[in-house]
């Protein structure tokens, strides 16, 4: 059955959905985009990422017609005729359609796509049994604090995971890893979480910023800091975080056994109390 999409102010069939060939999203790359989780029919912290939304787009001095409220009823709207349980919505705003040319244009309004996706991620096989992960060059460009759709780097990371039958990449700069193709890094020594500090370098995770907040119940501190892919395979347990992996435990980095070949009691937890936030609402104060 055909998705109900929204584009610029309408609900349409997928199949009918359309922008201009002109659109700065398509030439360009010239746009923002955001995923929000959805599990039991409820959005999960989409304040938070609508939050993160409005500061990329300021990053790139792209100003949003729509307010917060306005963009959550679409959501919301959306995941009502679509029947959405379980998975995401997809949000994207570019600048809007334009004869091609480098500047910005004067008069450009800008462009809204949303689309939901159905995924299972509450009782996904993977977080039972782990993933494996892949290392690779980092060869993004240097503002990944912007939610940017120019994804290319990310695509070539993600294929040669694929490749190499994992499901996903750590872009390393040197020895150093940043982060996942489309998630955040973590490392376990000990009773403590090591994650590297938000910059310029990173995308600031929204399940990041939720997994923090959970740090006393957990059990476990937490250390900010840079780790190296060397301490990743000397670690007692690694994990993802995203807003559609959730909480997701590496058993493997380059064909390295992390915990033995099995999801470690961090990750566990850790899932576990997130499923329990996302299942009663998923908004963080």
């Amino acid at each position: 059955m055909s998705r109900t999409v929204y584009v610029n102010g309408a609900y349409c069939p997928e199949e009918e959905a359309r922008i201009s060939i002109f659109d700065r999203g398509f030439v360009f790359a010239d746009g923002i985009y955001e995923v929000s989780a959805v599990i039991g029919g409820r959005l999960v912290d989409c304040e938070a990422h609508l939050a993160r939304l409005e500061r990329s787009c300021g990053e790139i001095k792209l100003a949003l017609p729509w307010s917060r409220a306005e963009l959550i009823a679409i959501h919301e709207e959306l995941i009502a005729r679509n029947g959405l349980d379980e998975g995401g919505v997809y949000l994207q705003v570019t600048r809007g359609a334009a004869d091609r040319d480098f500047p910005f244009p004067k008069d450009a309004t800008p462009t809204l796509v949303m689309f939901t996706q159905a995924r299972n991620m509450t009782s996904a096989p993977a977080a039972k049994t782990g993933i494996k992960i892949v290392s690779c060059p980092d060869i993004r460009w240097a503002r990944r604090d912007i939610k940017s759709v120019g994804l290319l780097a990310q695509v070539l990371a993600k294929q040669y995971a694929a490749e190499n039958g994992a499901a996903e990449a750590w872009m390393l700069e040197g020895d150093v890893v940043t982060e996942g193709g489309s998630s955040t890094a973590w490392i376990v020594k000990g009773k403590t979480l090591i994650s590297r500090p938000l910059s310029q370098k990173v995308l600031p995770g929204i399940t990041r910023q939720a997994v923090l907040a959970f740090i006393a119940e957990s059990g476990y501190a937490f250390e900010e800091r840079e780790f190296t892919l060397a301490e990743a395979l000397d670690a007692e347990e690694a994990f993802i975080t995203s807003a559609t992996s959730l909480v997701m435990p590496v058993v493997s980095i380059d064909g390295h056994s992390i915990h033995n070949g099995a999801p470690g009691p961090a990750a566990i937890r850790l899932r576990e109390i997130y499923l329990d936030f996302a299942r009663k609402g998923g908004a963080l104060g």
